[in-house]
Protein backbone atom coordinates (compact mmCIF):
# COMPACT_ATOMS: atom_id res chain seq x y z
CA UNK A 1 0.00 0.00 0.00
CA UNK A 2 1.02 3.75 -0.53
CA UNK A 3 0.85 5.19 2.59
CA UNK A 4 1.32 8.44 4.86
CA UNK A 5 2.76 8.12 8.37
CA UNK A 6 1.60 10.34 11.15
CA UNK A 7 3.12 10.36 14.63
CA UNK A 8 5.13 12.76 16.83
CA UNK A 9 7.12 10.22 19.98
CA UNK A 10 8.73 7.68 20.10
CA UNK A 11 5.02 5.51 20.24
CA UNK A 12 4.77 6.08 17.06
CA UNK A 13 8.56 4.49 15.48
CA UNK A 14 7.68 0.83 15.61
CA UNK A 15 4.52 1.51 13.62
CA UNK A 16 6.88 2.70 10.99
CA UNK A 17 9.60 0.85 11.47
CA UNK A 18 7.01 -1.96 10.51
CA UNK A 19 5.01 -0.27 7.53
CA UNK A 20 8.40 -0.24 5.77
CA UNK A 21 9.56 -4.07 7.06
CA UNK A 22 5.97 -5.05 5.45
CA UNK A 23 6.92 -3.83 2.14
CA UNK A 24 4.45 -0.89 2.23
CA UNK A 25 5.24 2.21 0.70
CA UNK A 26 5.40 5.30 2.90
CA UNK A 27 4.92 8.15 0.88
CA UNK A 28 5.33 10.90 3.58
CA UNK A 29 5.74 11.47 7.56
CA UNK A 30 3.72 14.13 9.41
CA UNK A 31 5.09 14.83 12.73
CA UNK A 32 5.31 17.95 15.16
CA UNK A 33 6.98 20.58 14.40
CA UNK A 34 10.79 20.65 16.09
CA UNK A 35 10.67 22.31 19.24
CA UNK A 36 13.82 24.04 21.72
CA UNK A 37 14.90 21.43 24.25
CA UNK A 38 17.87 21.41 26.60
CA UNK A 39 19.63 24.19 28.46
CA UNK A 40 20.41 26.24 24.70
CA UNK A 41 17.15 25.59 23.48
CA UNK A 42 18.40 24.30 20.18
CA UNK A 43 15.80 22.81 17.85
CA UNK A 44 15.06 19.49 18.62
CA UNK A 45 13.12 17.26 15.96
CA UNK A 46 10.64 14.24 16.95
CA UNK A 47 11.67 10.75 17.35
CA UNK A 48 9.22 10.04 14.08
CA UNK A 49 11.28 12.72 12.68
CA UNK A 50 14.63 11.93 13.03
CA UNK A 51 13.62 8.12 11.87
CA UNK A 52 12.18 9.26 8.53
CA UNK A 53 14.87 11.18 8.24
CA UNK A 54 17.26 8.19 8.34
CA UNK A 55 15.29 6.35 6.68
CA UNK A 56 15.05 9.36 3.52
CA UNK A 57 11.22 9.57 3.91
CA UNK A 58 10.30 13.09 2.87
CA UNK A 59 9.05 14.67 6.41
CA UNK A 60 6.19 17.56 6.62
CA UNK A 61 5.67 19.73 9.65
CA UNK A 62 2.77 21.83 9.98
CA UNK A 63 1.85 23.65 12.64
CA UNK A 64 -1.64 23.40 12.26
CA UNK A 65 -3.97 22.15 9.70
CA UNK A 66 -6.77 25.12 10.35
CA UNK A 67 -3.94 26.77 7.61
CA UNK A 68 -5.71 26.45 4.33
CA UNK A 69 -2.13 26.22 2.56
CA UNK A 70 -1.16 23.08 4.96
CA UNK A 71 -3.90 20.89 4.15
CA UNK A 72 -3.81 21.80 0.40
CA UNK A 73 -0.32 20.57 0.75
CA UNK A 74 -1.54 17.51 2.42
CA UNK A 75 -4.03 16.90 -0.52
CA UNK A 76 -1.55 17.52 -2.89
CA UNK A 77 1.04 14.51 -0.89
CA UNK A 78 -2.04 12.45 -0.41
CA UNK A 79 -3.13 12.47 -3.91
CA UNK A 80 -1.98 8.80 -4.63
CA UNK A 81 -2.41 7.96 -0.80
CA UNK A 82 -4.31 4.42 -0.02
CA UNK A 83 -4.52 5.49 3.79
CA UNK A 84 -3.09 7.45 6.34
CA UNK A 85 -1.94 5.75 9.60
CA UNK A 86 -1.82 8.01 12.71
CA UNK A 87 -0.12 7.35 16.19
CA UNK A 88 -0.39 10.00 18.50
CA UNK A 89 0.39 13.01 16.00
CA UNK A 90 -0.38 15.70 17.99
CA UNK A 91 -2.48 17.76 15.79
CA UNK A 92 -6.10 17.77 14.91
CA UNK A 93 -7.38 16.55 11.27
CA UNK A 94 -10.13 18.08 9.85
CA UNK A 95 -12.78 16.55 7.26
CA UNK A 96 -11.17 17.06 4.10
CA UNK A 97 -7.68 15.57 5.70
CA UNK A 98 -9.23 12.68 7.25
CA UNK A 99 -10.81 12.13 3.74
CA UNK A 100 -8.04 12.30 1.38
CA UNK A 101 -6.69 8.97 1.65
CA UNK A 102 -8.54 6.44 -0.31
CA UNK A 103 -9.04 4.07 2.81
CA UNK A 104 -9.27 7.24 5.40
CA UNK A 105 -7.05 7.86 8.25
CA UNK A 106 -6.63 4.64 10.61
CA UNK A 107 -5.24 5.27 14.30
CA UNK A 108 -3.08 3.40 16.39
CA UNK A 109 -4.88 4.27 19.71
CA UNK A 110 -2.94 3.10 23.48
CA UNK A 111 -6.21 1.56 25.06
CA UNK A 112 -9.44 -0.34 24.59
CA UNK A 113 -11.63 1.74 23.69
CA UNK A 114 -14.37 3.25 24.49
CA UNK A 115 -12.11 3.50 27.72
CA UNK A 116 -9.71 6.03 28.04
CA UNK A 117 -10.57 8.25 24.83
CA UNK A 118 -8.09 11.46 24.75
CA UNK A 119 -4.29 12.29 25.27
CA UNK A 120 -3.12 10.46 28.37
CA UNK A 121 -4.83 6.78 28.06
CA UNK A 122 -1.83 5.03 29.37
CA UNK A 123 -1.52 7.17 32.63
CA UNK A 124 -5.05 7.08 33.61
CA UNK A 125 -5.03 3.28 33.08
CA UNK A 126 -2.54 2.81 35.45
CA UNK A 127 -4.00 5.65 37.49
CA UNK A 128 -7.78 4.23 37.66
CA UNK A 129 -6.11 0.75 38.68
CA UNK A 130 -7.41 -1.15 35.39
CA UNK A 131 -6.07 -4.58 35.07
CA UNK A 132 -5.93 -4.37 31.20
CA UNK A 133 -4.99 -2.33 29.10
CA UNK A 134 -3.85 -2.43 25.42
CA UNK A 135 -4.20 -1.22 21.99
CA UNK A 136 -7.21 -0.50 19.66
CA UNK A 137 -7.01 0.43 15.86
CA UNK A 138 -9.75 2.53 14.90
CA UNK A 139 -11.22 4.39 11.69
CA UNK A 140 -10.89 8.08 12.63
CA UNK A 141 -13.89 10.25 12.46
CA UNK A 142 -14.35 13.89 13.96
CA UNK A 143 -14.53 13.06 17.46
CA UNK A 144 -12.55 12.37 20.00
CA UNK A 145 -11.39 9.02 19.45
CA UNK A 146 -14.97 7.56 18.88
CA UNK A 147 -14.53 6.22 15.37
CA UNK A 148 -15.16 2.69 14.50
CA UNK A 149 -13.05 -0.02 15.84
CA UNK A 150 -10.77 -2.92 13.57
CA UNK A 151 -9.26 -4.51 15.68
CA UNK A 152 -8.06 -4.46 19.43
CA UNK A 153 -5.21 -6.38 21.54
CA UNK A 154 -4.65 -6.65 25.22
CA UNK A 155 -1.95 -6.83 28.07
CA UNK A 156 -1.81 -6.73 31.76
CA UNK A 157 -0.80 -3.67 33.47
CA UNK A 158 0.32 -5.30 36.54
CA UNK A 159 3.33 -3.13 38.63
CA UNK A 160 4.31 -2.07 35.03
CA UNK A 161 5.09 2.06 34.51
CA UNK A 162 3.45 4.29 32.02
CA UNK A 163 7.07 4.08 30.38
CA UNK A 164 7.17 0.14 30.56
CA UNK A 165 3.90 0.36 28.81
CA UNK A 166 4.66 2.82 26.47
CA UNK A 167 6.62 1.03 25.07
CA UNK A 168 4.83 -1.97 25.23
CA UNK A 169 2.20 -0.96 23.46
CA UNK A 170 3.50 1.06 20.65
CA UNK A 171 5.07 -2.53 19.37
CA UNK A 172 2.01 -4.33 20.44
CA UNK A 173 -0.17 -1.66 18.16
CA UNK A 174 2.51 -1.60 15.73
CA UNK A 175 2.14 -5.45 15.13
CA UNK A 176 -1.93 -5.18 15.03
CA UNK A 177 -1.58 -2.38 12.31
CA UNK A 178 0.03 -4.91 10.09
CA UNK A 179 -2.10 -7.31 10.71
CA UNK A 180 -5.30 -4.80 9.64
CA UNK A 181 -3.79 -4.00 6.89
CA UNK A 182 -2.97 -7.33 5.63
CA UNK A 183 -6.27 -8.79 6.13
CA UNK A 184 -8.99 -6.04 6.05
CA UNK A 185 -12.02 -6.69 8.83
CA UNK A 186 -15.10 -5.02 9.07
CA UNK A 187 -15.33 -2.36 11.37
CA UNK A 188 -17.39 -2.16 14.71
CA UNK A 189 -18.94 0.61 16.51
CA UNK A 190 -17.60 1.27 19.74
CA UNK A 191 -20.31 0.67 22.73
CA UNK A 192 -22.10 3.55 24.18
CA UNK A 193 -21.55 2.61 27.55
CA UNK A 194 -17.86 2.26 29.43
CA UNK A 195 -16.89 5.74 27.69
CA UNK A 196 -14.21 7.45 30.13
CA UNK A 197 -12.10 10.27 29.44
CA UNK A 198 -8.19 10.58 29.49
CA UNK A 199 -7.30 14.08 29.43
CA UNK A 200 -4.16 15.17 29.41
CA UNK A 201 -2.12 14.80 32.89
CA UNK A 202 -1.62 18.03 34.63
CA UNK A 203 1.87 18.58 36.68
CA UNK A 204 0.30 19.02 40.07
CA UNK A 205 -1.22 15.43 39.55
CA UNK A 206 2.20 14.53 40.27
CA UNK A 207 2.56 15.92 43.90
CA UNK A 208 2.30 12.11 46.21
CA UNK A 209 -0.29 13.64 48.83
CA UNK A 210 0.30 11.83 51.78
CA UNK A 211 -2.83 12.18 53.05
CA UNK A 212 -4.33 9.66 50.14
CA UNK A 213 -4.16 6.35 50.31
CA UNK A 214 -0.88 4.74 49.67
CA UNK A 215 -2.25 2.63 46.76
CA UNK A 216 -3.38 5.88 45.01
CA UNK A 217 0.22 7.01 45.56
CA UNK A 218 1.93 3.99 44.08
CA UNK A 219 0.13 4.44 40.96
CA UNK A 220 0.98 8.16 40.67
CA UNK A 221 4.15 6.68 40.96
CA UNK A 222 3.52 4.39 38.19
CA UNK A 223 1.82 6.22 35.88
CA UNK A 224 4.51 9.57 35.88
CA UNK A 225 7.00 7.14 35.78
CA UNK A 226 9.31 8.46 33.32
CA UNK A 227 7.49 11.82 33.22
CA UNK A 228 6.94 14.25 34.85
CA UNK A 229 8.13 11.97 37.63
CA UNK A 230 6.15 11.86 40.70
CA UNK A 231 7.72 14.03 43.42
CA UNK A 232 7.11 15.22 47.48
CA UNK A 233 8.57 17.15 49.97
CA UNK A 234 11.24 15.44 52.83
CA UNK A 235 12.49 17.53 54.99
CA UNK A 236 11.75 20.79 52.84
CA UNK A 237 13.27 19.03 49.46
CA UNK A 238 11.57 18.28 47.09
CA UNK A 239 12.37 14.79 45.47
CA UNK A 240 11.51 12.47 43.09
CA UNK A 241 9.80 9.25 44.01
CA UNK A 242 10.48 6.38 40.56
CA UNK A 243 9.66 3.57 42.43
CA UNK A 244 8.15 1.90 45.66
CA UNK A 245 5.74 -0.16 46.82
CA UNK A 246 2.64 -0.01 49.75
CA UNK A 247 3.60 -1.71 53.26
CA UNK A 248 0.95 -1.64 55.89
CA UNK A 249 1.65 0.86 58.42
CA UNK A 250 -0.40 2.46 61.01
CA UNK A 251 -2.24 5.83 59.22
CA UNK A 252 0.20 8.67 59.91
CA UNK A 253 0.00 10.94 57.07
CA UNK A 254 2.81 13.60 56.66
CA UNK A 255 5.55 11.64 58.49
CA UNK A 256 8.58 9.49 57.85
CA UNK A 257 7.58 5.89 59.94
CA UNK A 258 11.42 4.58 60.30
CA UNK A 259 15.19 5.45 59.52
CA UNK A 260 14.45 3.81 55.75
CA UNK A 261 12.30 6.29 54.14
CA UNK A 262 8.54 4.25 54.94
CA UNK A 263 6.40 7.76 54.55
CA UNK A 264 2.92 7.63 56.44
CA UNK A 265 0.08 8.04 54.03
CA UNK A 266 -4.08 7.94 55.11
CA UNK A 267 -3.98 4.09 55.37
CA UNK A 268 -0.46 2.79 55.36
CA UNK A 269 2.81 3.20 54.30
CA UNK A 270 4.46 4.10 50.72
CA UNK A 271 8.13 2.53 50.66
CA UNK A 272 10.26 4.32 48.01
CA UNK A 273 12.56 1.80 46.51
CA UNK A 274 14.65 4.64 43.73
CA UNK A 275 14.36 7.91 43.92
CA UNK A 276 16.30 11.35 42.77
CA UNK A 277 16.90 14.60 44.24
CA UNK A 278 17.16 17.91 42.30
CA UNK A 279 20.17 17.89 39.93
CA UNK A 280 20.75 14.18 41.23
CA UNK A 281 21.29 11.01 39.27
CA UNK A 282 18.13 8.42 40.19
CA UNK A 283 19.58 6.39 42.63
CA UNK A 284 18.08 3.15 45.19
CA UNK A 285 17.03 4.94 48.57
CA UNK A 286 19.74 2.87 50.77
CA UNK A 287 22.07 5.09 48.34
CA UNK A 288 20.25 7.93 49.35
CA UNK A 289 19.83 7.72 52.89
CA UNK A 290 24.38 6.80 52.96
CA UNK A 291 24.25 10.26 52.62
CA UNK A 292 21.32 12.10 53.58
CA UNK A 293 19.84 11.15 56.84
CA UNK A 294 15.62 10.93 57.31
CA UNK A 295 15.54 9.92 60.36
CA UNK A 296 11.79 8.54 61.45
CA UNK A 297 9.31 11.63 62.31
CA UNK A 298 11.01 13.75 59.66
CA UNK A 299 7.89 15.93 58.14
CA UNK A 300 6.67 15.02 54.38
CA UNK A 301 4.13 16.65 52.02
Amino acid sequence: MRIIHMGTPDFAVPALDALRHAGHEIMAVYTRAPKPAGRGKQLQASPVNARAAALGIPVFCPRTFRDADAVAEFLDVARDCDVAVVAAYGLILPPAVLAAPRLGCLNIHASLLPRWRGAAPIQRAILAGDVLTGVTIMQMELGLDTGPMLAEAQTAVGTKTSGELFGELAVLGAELLIDVLANPRRAVLQPEDGVTLAPRIEKAEAHLDPTLPAIELERRVRAFNPAPGAWLEIGGERVKILAATVESAAPAPGVTLDDRLLIGTADGGLRPSIVQRAGKPAMPVKALLNGWRVPAGTLVA
